[in-house]
């Protein structure tokens, strides 16, 4: 039978959510809880692959299982077997036809920074650090300026093989709380660093370091040298993903 979960988890200590051989992936560590909880091999198929060092708490994946345990006990019976990291939030019997990475509709990520003269150790796991004050005028202009369809070429890691790098922006949101930033983005599909490289190239526009000019060219012509920095993965946050229907009650 198959079966879809929510789960979430700090990515600090994995090397992301796919299996490899040169680190702990999340993909592994559920693949280990079934192991051990159902003693067959399951594979676990997400919405899609997070970098090594980021974050979840709404990833949605896919597996089939052969077990009598209630769909939405299957959570229960993994937790039980996963490291203190990782967590099955929801689980449910996934309609006919369900793929969690093939039906999804939208995902909504989240990049967090804090504006501070000092770095604060409890924060930095989940948030960048940023010295100084932020125009957050100038950075909610800059997200406005990523809405819509739009090739996102220059905001692709070079190493990524994809067979289009064009990609739809439903929304990005800019919100503040002290000195707290959060940037939630909400696309169809996303590259890979896109997020991050949005984060940044937001970041220098409202910095200074770079013009509306640059980024609207970055669209364009897809030029890498208009756009910021790839930010770090210790700030971003898979937040959730939109299927177009509730999949779990």
């Amino acid at each position: 039978m198959r079966y879809a979960l929510k789960v979430a988890y700090d990515g600090t200590d994995f090397c992301g959510w796919q299996v490899q051989s040169n680190g702990y992936s999340v993909q592994q560590a559920l693949s280990d809880a079934a192991k051990a909880a159902f003693g067959e091999d399951v594979t676990f198929t997400a919405s899609g692959r997070t970098d090594s060092g980021v974050h979840a708490l709404g990833q949605v994946c896919h597996a089939d299982i052969m077990t009598n345990i209630p769909a939405d006990r299957l959570a229960d019976a993994l937790n039980c077997h996963l490291p203190q990291s990782v967590a099955v939030l929801a689980s449910a019997a996934a309609p006919e036809g369900f793929n969690a990475n093939r039906s999804a509709k939208k995902k909504t990520y989240v990049y967090s920074m804090y504006f501070a003269p000092r770095r604060n150790p409890l924060k930095d796991r989940y948030s960048v650090h940023i010295r100084g004050a932020i125009d957050l005028s100038a950075l909610k202009e800059a997200a406005s300026l990523f809405v819509g369809e739009h090739d996102f070429k220059a905001y692709c890691a070079s190493r990524s093989q994809v067979k289009t790098t064009v990609r739809t922006v439903y929304s990005v949101e800019v919100e503040a709380e002290g000195e707290d930033v959060k940037i939630s983005v909400c696309g169809g599909g996303f590259l890979y660093n896109m997020m991050r490289t949005m984060a940044g190239t937001m970041l220098g526009y409202a910095m200074g370091s770079l013009s509306r000019a640059d980024i609207v060219n970055s669209l364009l012509s897809g030029d890498r040298k208009l756009v910021g920095k790839t930010m770090p993965a210790r700030g971003l946050l898979l937040k959730d993903v939109d299927y177009g229907f509730e999949l779990f009650a």
